[in-house]
């Protein structure tokens, strides 16, 4: 049966790549959330939250009941949707480390195919000076405002390196500036790719005022976080009726997703074990839905196991194009599984979270000292991490000595080896079929499935290493 699953999946491939070539192609939107957990929708019914048009997508486009984040905290899961690569291969360990000027993103290759590109709101993976190695300018993007991290409703943010006073509820803010450029690209002939990363709903909660009085009868440490969460459903509603509106939304890509797992004060992560920090499911699974009428025309909900490292091959194949062979991919393109509706997913899920801790990134201090420094003409001190993020380590890692906490997903299974900064580790193994809720440790019920994970998730962590090491540049 798996046999005759792969081989339909391999033809639904081949006669899409040519659809895809011969066709026009499609404009691309990824939108993504900070910090919004698996149960902060109201289409998964885990929390009193308003989100209509996230509910409506997903009645209507594809929906993944299991989207897992490539990390469990948010600059190394941007960095897996630029590269479809595990961030630990870029250095991007955790929050606040810049991605590598090395690394070829996604919108470096559409730019290079004649795709208009942009990025609005929430970087985090490098400096938004204009100087920067590692600006959404030198990673492919044409047009950005962007801000260093996460941001709160009258945003300052760096307008092509120029710091630029908002007013507005964030994610509106974002939405409309993203709007603005989507008329503009409309007009044009050639296909755009636009990335929209709100700052919301990460701390500190400062919802708009009708935002929050929507939960006026919730406990009250919760109504801004709630209201947040609905400020990016509106500010998402808008962009995806914008499409509507100008005709271009059957022939549009529009993905929405979270950097990480649930805030872990007030998210909700579902009945899912952890939340933000962690590597077992909570902290992993995030919204997921994938609008591209002209492709999905139908509603479809799949519990195929998919991951931001998969939007970069499955956006290439869209377009036409292909991956660089000579550089390891994490993620694969979903366009054949998800037209052969199959939830088996080819090859294993690898997440890595390593012992090495995150960069304090200060964003709203940042943008208001660049704007100050404007306004007297005076320039700021260069970013020393953004300087030096194409440093490669010395000496080199070695698998043996990069401590942490690593999963591997195949199939249903999931183990975990956790390894501690005194070189102790321990093996969890998990059948996620019978037990999605990590609760029991089957590790010593199923030896030959655990031994054969191990040596699967050894070769894969010395690939990673290898990538780190600056083998692929």
């Amino acid at each position: 049966m798996r046999f005759r699953v792969l081989f339909t999946c391999l033809a639904v491939f081949s006669c899409f790549a040519s659809w895809s070539l011969a066709g026009d192609r499609p404009n691309v939107i990824l939108v993504m959330a900070d910090d919004q957990g698996w149960g902060d929708v109201g289409y998964n019914h885990a929390a009193p939250i308003h989100t209509p048009n996230l509910d409506q997508a997903a009645a209507e486009g594809v929906r993944f009941t299991r989207f897992y984040a490539a990390a469990p905290v948010c600059s190394p899961t941007r960095c897996s949707v630029l590269t479809g690569r595990n961030p630990n291969r870029s250095a991007v360990y955790a929050w606040g480390w810049p991605i590598r000027p090395q690394e070829i993103t996604l919108a470096e290759r559409l730019q290079a195919a004649g795709y208009a590109t942009s990025h609005f709101g929430k970087w985090h993976l490098g400096s938004v000076r204009k100087d920067s190695p590692v600006s959404p300018g030198k990673c492919g993007f044409d047009d950005w405002i962007s801000a260093p991290n996460f941001y709160d409703n009258d945003p300052i943010m760096s307008d092509q390196g120029r710091a630029v006073q908002y007013h507005g509820e964030s994610s509106d803010v974002t939405a409309d500036l993203a709007i603005d450029w989507i008329r503009a690209q409309a007009k044009e002939e050639k296909p755009f790719f636009s990335v929209v990363w709100f700052g919301s709903p990460h701390s500190p909660h400062i919802a708009a005022d009708a935002d929050r009085e929507l939960y006026k009868d919730e406990p009250a440490k919760f109504r801004d976080y709630y209201g947040e969460v609905t400020g990016i459903d509106r500010a998402y509603g808008k962009i995806r009726s914008t499409l509507k509106e100008l005709g271009i939304s059957d022939n549009t890509i529009l993905w929405y997703c979270s950097d990480n797992g649930a805030d872990k004060a007030k998210g909700s992560a579902g009945p899912f074990r952890e939340k933000k920090g962690s590597i077992y499911e909570g902290g992993l699974l995030v919204p997921g839905i994938l609008d591209w009428p002209a492709r999905f025309p139908a509603p479809q909900t799949t519990s195929l196991r998919a991951t931001t490292c998969d939007i970069f091959p499955t956006v290439l194949a869209a377009a036409g194009l292909s991956p660089d062979k000579q550089r390891p991919l994490d993620g694969i393109n979903l366009l054949p599984l998800l037209t052969a509706k199959t939830d088996m997913r080819p090859q294993p899920i690898g997440f890595w979270q390593t012992a090495n801790g995150g960069k304090p990134v200060r964003s709203d201090a940042m943008m208001e000292e660049l704007l100050n420094q404007q306004a007297t003409g005076g320039d700021l001190p260069a970013d020393e991490v953004s300087l030096h993020a194409a440093d490669l380590p010395k000496p080199p890692v070695s698998i043996d000595t990069l401590a942490g906490h690593a999963s591997l997903t195949s199939g249903d299974w999931k183990l975990h080896r956790i390894e501690n900064k005194k070189g102790a580790v321990r093996f969890e193994l998990y059948d996620l079929a019978a037990d999605p809720y990590e609760k029991e440790n089957v590790l010593k019920q199923y030896p030959e499935i655990a031994e054969k994970l191990t040596k699967l998730q050894r070769d894969w962590r010395l690939s990673v290493v290898n990538s780190l090491n600056g083998a692929d540049y």
